[in-house]
């Protein structure tokens, strides 16, 4: 026995060590990698600099071209950061600490709500009361209302939670959050918006990291620090988990990409503000966080002098001497932007509340912070500046094709030995800098979709021409498309330049001459590319649910008078199911009760069949043991019997993780994107022209049955 034992024990450290060379040797290629695309990436830039400027040309061409060079070079230089902090990302990383019982102190849950409906406030509020702890007692839940309204404090009864109101809107979310700071008193305090939903893991996956500075893990085993091991200096500030969204985004909705593409904040969420751990400069995203009472006390509250208090208060608190700190588990889920105009304005407002912030806190030059956090900060400033080098890259190739514009003195020989390599290694180092979730291709079509938007706003919150209003994102589903056609305008213009500038650059060359254009050309048809992306994008999707479906196999009691059948869940949402069953449901029944069991929570329905579909075995909705020509899948209406089911039901729908992809679809080409979104359009447009024709079809009808009962009525 003892022999086995030990052979095992061989094996397990033959197959350890086999792990970890693979893993230095994925992390050896990753380092040489980034370190022949800085190389290559610094050539280049000397090269442009020094040898490429168009200096017999006029001054307009060589402003413009200077304008391209220095859009390069911030797009370089960012892009280094963010390979430095992927090589260093281990470095600030934290353990959570296992803490017993008694050492979980109060917190405080701010939800903060100015005019979201009731109904978006029920689904947190009533989510919050599920958080596990140790201690229920110690967790203390508040609306945190600006808009003095009676029936959130209604709603505050109902479910049991403090209700504090603010007399005006003075400071905004500032405002509120400092009043709900004063009228409180725990020392931990959780923050989240109106539409963001937590999960019961919450509070037991961000709390013991505040007793860091207290146990120690020594061996896999937590202790208590000894008065010697303790550090003044080791304070923890404040705990970021990711934003998420329960809902697509808009770049996935409207570019018909569910299955293909991630949210598009995950790539900051989940990648960025998570590097930016091993600086200290990991960002508040203003929810879904855990923030220290003393802390907050300590740099006077939240900021009122932005329109990004979230991102500032972050700032002051590493100012201040403390960590901050992003984890990478998910723990809440929220309601992204539903149309076009409202996801403009809030990016508008991101970008003039950064620059705001750190013109406030002077955090890119400030003695306060280390040079590593500076020089994110520095980038997190220019990041909002890629915009308008993005309109730069589609111009430049324009004003060269189609008006003679030479912003770049070189030959294709050059383009050659100089460009092409550092393109090649830069397209590599992005894929791994962003694990997926976020390829060279999409980041340029989302920079080419804002930057029009953008390039205004970032220029004169720059100059310190200030928007001092904070506007609360719209996210409520108010219309049934979520198109705006304004914002489409810039990029049909270039659109129609990039097509012209084409056209006029091929005409007339042949063979060779068409080869010394091809770099010209492979840039205004890529350029072309991502604004026909944005013109897709800015043509919106109808919308034709009201609430969400989230996947859901969970295990189901499905009854009505007379008979029962044991079901299971595939898709649930605030007023529907969709349940897979084993065969038919009785044709003579329409009304029936509804049971869903999880490993948490139990609810009861009143379900409403609107629909029955025989399955093939092939079937996506069938599991492997479900393989026979039986099952149907059955759609319902459903309203919970009670209040208690009611809450029991929003945890059903909402505590879990979503089915949303997290990661690119490697193999799906731009050739497959364009397809499949001029396939689906086109489909829409035949299903709308149908659907005028029934309806012009039916009035035609009325009208002539009306015609037909005066006619008679004259006649009698």
């Amino acid at each position: 026995m003892g022999v086995c034992i030990v052979k095992h024990n061989n094996k397990k450290k033959k197959q350890l060590k086999r792990q970890s060379m693979a893993a230095g040797s994925k992390d050896w290629k990753e380092k040489a990698l980034f370190l022949i695309t800085v190389i290559l990436m610094v050539i280049y830039l000397l090269w442009r600099i020094f040898f490429t400027l168009p200096l017999d040309q006029g001054i307009l061409q060589m402003i413009f071209a200077v304008l391209l060079i220095l859009a390069e070079c911030v797009t370089v230089s960012t892009t280094f950061e963010l390979y430095y902090r992927k090589l260093k990302s281990d470095s600030g990383k934290l353990k959570l600490p296992v803490i017993p019982p008694e050492a979980y102190p109060d917190v405080d849950v701010f939800i903060a709500t100015h005019n979201e409906p009731c109904e978006v406030l029920y689904k947190t509020a009533s989510a919050c009361t599920f958080m596990d702890y140790p201690d229920k007692n110690k967790v203390h839940i508040y609306l945190c209302d600006d808009g003095c309204r009676p029936e959130v404090a209604q709603l505050a009864k109902d479910l049991g939670v403090g209700y504090l109101m603010a007399q005006d809107n003075k400071h905004a979310k500032s405002g509120n959050l400092n009043h709900a700071l004063e009228s409180t008193h725990s020392p931990l305090i959780a923050t989240f918006d109106a539409d963001m939903i937590p999960r019961h893991s919450f509070l037991m996956d961000t709390v013991p990291y505040f007793s860091l500075p207290d146990y120690i893990d020594e061996d896999n085993v937590w202790r208590r620090r000894t008065e010697e091991e303790k550090e003044e200096t080791f304070k923890i500030g404040l705990i970021q988990t990711p934003q998420s969204f329960y809902n697509l985004d808009l770049f996935q909705f409207n570019l018909y990409s569910e299955e293909q593409i991630p949210n598009e904040q995950d790539f900051f969420s989940m990648e960025v503000n998570q590097m930016r751990n091993s600086s200290n400069a990991c960002a508040y995203t203003g929810s879904n966080t855990m923030i220290s009472r003393a802390a907050m006390e300590e740099i006077g509250g939240f900021p009122y002098y932005t329109i990004t208090e979230d991102f500032e208060t972050s700032c002051r608190l590493q100012m201040a001497g403390y960590i901050t700190y992003a984890t990478d588990k998910v723990e809440a889920h929220g309601l992204s932007t539903t149309d076009v105009r409202s996801m403009m304005r809030q990016r508008v407002r991101w970008a003039r509340g950064v620059i705001q912030s750190l013109q406030n806190t002077h955090a890119i030059f400030s003695p306060k912070l280390p040079l590593s956090a500076r020089i994110t900060y520095l980038n997190s400033f220019l990041y909002w500046w890629s915009f308008f080098n993005r309109l730069i890259f589609i111009l430049s190739p324009i004003m060269f094709a189609l008006f003679d514009f030479q912003v770049v003195n070189c030959t294709l020989k050059e383009l050659l030995i100089f460009w092409l390599p550092s393109y090649l290694f830069y397209g590599q180092s992005m894929r791994l800098l962003s694990s997926n979730i976020r390829s060279q291709k999409w980041s340029q079509i989302i920079d080419t979709t804002f930057a029009p938007s953008l390039v205004i706003p970032v220029f004169l919150e720059t100059l310190h021409i200030r928007e001092t209003t904070f506007k609360v994102t719209n996210k409520k589903k108010t219309a049934n498309n979520s198109r705006a056609v304004g914002y489409m305008i810039p990029h049909l213009v270039l659109v129609v330049l990039s097509v012209l500038a084409i056209l006029r650059f091929v005409h007339g060359k042949y063979g060779i001459a068409l080869v010394y254009s091809a770099v010209i050309i492979y840039w205004l048809c890529h350029n072309l590319i991502s604004l026909l992306y944005a013109l897709a994008f800015m043509l919106g999707r109808d919308m034709p649910r009201k609430s969400e479906r989230i996947a859901a196999q969970e295990s189901a009691v499905l009854r009505w008078n007379g008979g029962e059948m044991l079901c299971r869940t595939d898709n649930v949402s605030d007023s529907g199911v969709c349940l897979v069953t084993p065969g038919p449901l009785p044709q003579d029944v329409t009304s029936f009760t509804l049971q869903i069991h999880t490993d948490r929570y139990q609810t009861e329905l009143k379900a409403l069949r609107v629909n029955e579909t025989r399955l093939e075995k092939n079937s996506r909705y069938l599991r492997e043991d479900e393989r026979d020509d039986e099952h149907r899948l059955c759609t319902f209406t459903v309203e919970p019997v009670d209040e208690h089911a009611r809450r029991q039901y929003v945890q059903v729908v909402y505590d879990r993780s979503t089915a949303i992809p997290r990661e690119l679809d490697m193999w799906d080409t731009t050739f497959d994107d364009l397809l499949r979104i001029a396939t689906r359009r086109f489909q829409n447009l035949v299903r709308m022209f149908r659907a005028k024709n029934g309806r012009h079809a039916e009035d035609a009808a009325h009208r002539r049955r009306r015609r037909v009962g005066k006619h008679a009525v004259v006649h009698s």
